[in-house]
């Protein structure tokens, strides 16, 4: 089984079945029972909208665990999901995590993996997982770049021969987008905007590069209006929510650059040639590609299902296990 735990949605892909299982990681508790009421989508409705007794969470930020046991039980939850509700010992899962987090924090993953009934649990880096699951050469002699835009991590990394070359990690991703245009929006608009109603935003009328059909695109927005305490409607324009996005944006290309100063010479060729691949929710942003090109001067591609790189790499390397060992960050066995 290979899972991608991201911040924003987790997927997991089962071995000869593919792609069984694709959820946000949203868990909602009840705190006097102190019990997981919903574990996914259902829990994602709830988000901003429980009463005092219900809190939903996200256990993930920025791509690695905070809150500990509800990361377990939404775990547990989504590995019964996929057994169709029987708690069956489960062989060896694989997990995609950001190339940038500490020991601990792998540690972290990995006990939680083994709680929810792992046998064997295996890390891979997130970029290696994307890169392998967008179909690039990893195992050559090759020079592959790739950009995962995540929930909470962008990962920058360049691959050759089953191996990271140089990797760069920042905090900063979709989620910072959408907060970005929820300050906007209460500094310009003097308007209160949840998540949902920000990333609802984002999706519809979001882009990263200026383009023609998007000066034309408005959307009205519902919120709080923060002088008069009233509901209040305000109408936003393509153009407002890109300037709002531009700062968490600047630091993406910012650790794109970094990157690409530190490449060594013959892998730049390679880079020249083959171009840049991008990954993760991220990449569906309108125009992200072209933002990336225009400032890096190198073509941009986007991968064919950037949602499900991550996870369908943690599945090819299952089913090539004995050739793809080398790849693997850590790895740890219940017997």
């Amino acid at each position: 089984m290979g899972i991608d735990l991201g911040t924003a949605n987790t997927l997991v892909y089962v071995s000869g079945k593919g792609i069984v299982l694709q959820e946000p990681s949203v868990v909602s508790i009840d705190l006097n029972e102190k019990v997981p009421i919903a574990v996914g989508e259902e829990a994602k409705k709830m988000l901003g909208r429980t009463p005092a007794n219900v809190i939903a969470v996200r256990p993930l930020r920025d791509g690695v665990i905070a809150d500990f046991d509800t990361a377990e039980v939404m775990l547990k939850s989504f590995i019964q999901r996929v057994n169709e509700g029987k708690s069956l010992v489960l062989p060896r899962i694989v997990i995609g995590i950001p190339s940038g987090v500490t020991g601990v924090e792998r540690r972290a993953v990995m006990d939680a993996a083994s709680q929810a009934g792992a046998r064997e649990v295996y890390l891979i880096d997130e970029p290696v997982a994307a890169a392998i699951g967008a179909g690039l050469p990893v195992t050559e002699a090759t020079g592959n770049m790739i950009i995962d835009i995540g929930g909470g991590t962008t990962e920058v990394a360049v691959l050759s021969l089953q191996g990271t070359v140089l990797s760069e990690s920042v905090r900063i991703a979709g989620d910072e987008l959408t907060e970005a245009i929820m300050q906007y929006l209460k500094k310009v608009h003097n308007l209160v905007i949840g998540e949902r109603t920000a990333e609802d935003i984002k999706i519809r009328i979001g882009s990263a590069y200026p383009t023609h059909d998007d000066d034309e695109a408005m959307m009205e927005v519902r919120g709080l209006h923060l002088l008069s305490g009233l509901p209040r409607t305000v109408t936003i324009k393509g153009p407002e929510v890109r300037e709002s996005m531009s700062e968490p944006l600047l630091v993406i290309i910012e650790a794109v650059k970094r990157t690409l100063e530190r490449i060594p010479p013959e892998l730049a060729s390679d880079i020249i040639d083959r171009g840049i691949m991008l990954a993760g929710g991220g990449a569906l942003l309108k125009g992200v590609d072209t933002l990336i090109s225009h400032e890096t001067g190198i073509v941009t591609h986007i991968a064919t299902d950037p949602l499900s790189c991550v996870v369908m790499g943690t599945g090819r390397v299952l089913e090539n296990f004995k050739q793809m060992e080398r790849i693997f960050s850590g790895r740890s066995r219940n017997m």
